[in-house]
């Protein structure tokens, strides 16, 4: 699996709002819409 970049074209950069010093995470579109997916049921 491709480390992903937050300067890659159409990576989503997200932080933990519990956390908003900590790194952010870049995840591409698929990973954040499974996320969203399933956080949402």
């Amino acid at each position: 699996m491709r480390r992903l970049s937050p300067e890659d074209p159409g990576i989503i950069v997200v932080r933990d709002s519990k956390a908003p010093e900590k790194r952010r995470l870049a995840v591409s579109p698929e990973a954040w819409g499974a996320f969203v997916s399933h956080a949402s049921r």
